[in-house]
């Protein structure tokens, strides 16, 4: 079994759809605020402009070992592939007039050596609390006495979700359909100022 957090093996179970995500799209994001790894906090109702929020359970760590079974639980393995993904495609992101964010129930400590290691030019929110799950009903999933939000991504527009990936797989690909997405989408035909990190 590969320990490379990175590398996703061929043979991950496929989530399915179970509809835990249906009731999102035009939802409005609660005036909920949340630790970045940068030490600022994000009002998530105050967000200005096109973001893509991707929603993940865990980063792995090299030196870690990942929970018992991780392997085997459908839609879990990934998060560090996800994030290099949106990484990678920040640039294009950006020319496209759309902030990046990720989000977990991590503690920002953790997820500031992730987003180092990762060299991640976007910032993670911490959500250790779980609010999003009470506020906007967002899917979990319990392991290893964790409970973790399932995977998915939101594409918000001026504090509306107007677009959910939901199950996320494979999640290395998942920056590249955010992308092909917000390029086909009526949306993007209106003049849009590349994004820049003050627009947060």
């Amino acid at each position: 079994m590969s320990t490379d957090p990175s590398r996703l093996p061929g043979d991950l179970p496929v989530p399915v759809d179970d509809g835990a995500a249906d009731h999102l799209r035009m939802a409005v994001l609660p005036g909920i605020v949340l630790r970045g790894t940068d030490g600022n906090d994000v009002n998530l109702a105050q967000l200005r402009g096109r973001w893509v929020i991707y929603v993940y359970p865990m980063t792995g760590r090299p030196d870690r070992e990942q929970p018992e079974g991780w392997d085997a639980i459908p839609g879990a393995r990934g998060c560090t592939a996800q994030s290099c993904g949106f990484r990678d495609h920040y640039s294009q992101l950006a020319e496209l007039g759309t902030g990046v964010l990720g989000l977990s129930s991590q503690t920002s400590d953790y997820q500031r050596e992730a987003r180092g290691r990762l060299r991640l030019p976007f910032q993670l929110l911490s959500d250790s609390l779980l609010q999003l799950k009470r506020t906007l009903r967002l899917p979990t999933f319990t392991t290893a006495q964790m409970e973790l939000y399932k995977r998915l991504t939101l594409i918000v527009d001026a504090g509306t979700i107007i677009k959910v990936f939901y199950p996320v797989f494979p999640p290395d690909r998942n920056a590249d359909e955010v992308v092909a997405w917000l390029r086909a989408d009526d949306r993007a035909d209106q003049p849009r100022k590349p994004f820049r990190p003050t627009d947060a």
